[in-house]
């Protein structure tokens, strides 16, 4: 009887995948999914017995991996992008194959919809709902407009009270941009620093490993993730393997601590829309067009690189203001 997953013959091309993601500073989380998907593909080409070399298929076989995950597995267009992208990027970043039909490999088309947009009230039927640090991080995504990640990968040295600003590092695409620090939000920050500062003290006084950094630096400086203003603002209560170096330190707050929350506060405020964690930046972007911000302003503080995807919040907009009436109501009386 035949394995059901045939190992791979060779672990040293998902070395190489792993050296290129790294080299071109791609993060954890793409290296991850990219993996995935390389296995995958090998594996479900292999289901016979024979395992084969990516190097040895081409287009026939993309297109009829791709053409099971659509038919078969009926994944979404956007899960059918991601596969796509794992392995043109196994072809061409990795295997440096340049070939004509990669380029004939059509993506399939976006679903466009309208986000889920809460209106104030509900927003602050959710937020009454939480507390602790879940509370503040929820209240400072949909205060500043930032994604999830975004929030949680805060350090110490990006929060400016004095200007009452916060700099977003290395966000989507790489880019750095600035975003407003509510004033409101301001003493419960603070008192977040303060936690974070006793949280850094500790671990100094065991001298623990520092915390992550990003491509290069700590070569050139090697103590700079001891450093207090490269802390997380919102650490880990424990530590653990970072999975690339191997070194036990501490990471940021996990990501789903505020999903789960979020959740919960969701259910208790009665709420029946979909709401996910980027509803509040959704609800961000709305609430600050319903109020007159200029589109520009908006698309800069969401670091959108086109104003054509933050017009969507306009749709919103218009069908929320009751703009055009329907004809039902010249016939029945309101």
């Amino acid at each position: 009887m035949k394995p059901r997953n045939p190992p791979l013959q060779s672990a040293r091309l998902l070395d190489q995948i792993r050296e290129r993601i790294r080299y071109m500073h791609y993060s954890p989380s793409t290296e991850k999914v990219y993996l995935y998907w390389v296995r995958f593909f090998i594996r479900w080409h292999g289901r016979g017995g024979q395992m084969r070399h990516p190097r040895d298929m081409g287009a026939p076989e993309v297109e009829a991996f791709l053409s099971m995950l659509a038919n078969e597995r009926k994944v979404s267009s956007s899960t059918h992008n991601q596969a796509l992208s794992a392995l043109l990027f196994l072809y061409r970043e990795v295997l440096t194959i340049e070939l004509p039909w990669m380029d004939e490999i059509k993506r399939p088309a976006h679903t466009k919809r309208i986000p889920s947009v809460l209106t104030k009230d509900e927003v602050a039927g959710v937020l009454a709902h939480m507390d602790g640090v879940t509370a503040l991080l929820a209240r400072l995504l949909y205060g500043t407009g930032m994604r999830l990640m975004e929030g949680m990968r805060l350090r110490i040295k990006d929060v400016d009270f004095d200007r009452h600003v916060i700099i977003v590092r290395e966000a989507k695409g790489g880019k750095d941009r600035v975003v407003m620090l509510p004033r409101s939000l301001a003493p419960a920050m603070r008192q977040q620093m303060l936690a974070a500062r006793a949280q850094w003290e500790a671990d100094r006084q065991v001298q623990r490993g520092g915390v992550e950094v990003p491509h290069a630096l700590e070569s050139k400086y090697p103590k700079v993730g001891y450093t207090w203003g490269w802390f997380w603002l919102f650490p880990s209560p424990k530590l653990s393997i970072d999975p690339r170096s191997g070194v036990e330190r501490r990471h940021h707050l996990f990501e789903e601590r505020l999903q789960r929350a979020l959740k919960k506060a969701v259910a208790l405020a009665d709420i029946v829309k979909p709401v996910s964690v980027h509803t509040l930046r959704h609800s961000f972007a709305t609430h600050l067009l319903q109020a007159g911000t200029d589109i520009r302003t908006v698309q800069e503080l969401l670091g959108h690189s086109d104003v054509s995807t933050t017009m969507i919040y306009t749709h919103v907009l218009k069908v929320a203001a009751g703009g055009t009436a329907s004809p039902l109501d010249s016939l029945l009386p309101i």
